[in-house]
């Protein structure tokens, strides 16, 4: 399953929406995603799940990958 992790860069500041950037990480679970990226030093504010008709507008920007982190 594919998950749009969103997140900031750094853990030490404060969240600002503005800063707020999103990668795409395919996972068995949110709490798999989690695990997969918590040696990575970004500050997690939101996962979810993606598939169905949001899936295949997220795959239309250019910009789409999936990180596969084992």
């Amino acid at each position: 399953m594919i998950f749009k992790v969103y997140f900031q860069d750094s853990k030490l500041e404060v969240p600002v929406r503005e800063h707020t950037r999103t990668i795409y990480v395919k996972g068995i679970s949110e709490r798999d995603v989690r695990t997969k990226l918590g040696e990575k030093p970004y500050n997690i504010e939101f996962i979810t799940a993606v598939d169905g008709a949001f899936l295949e507008y997220e795959q239309q920007n250019e910009d789409f990958t999936v990180l596969e982190i084992e």
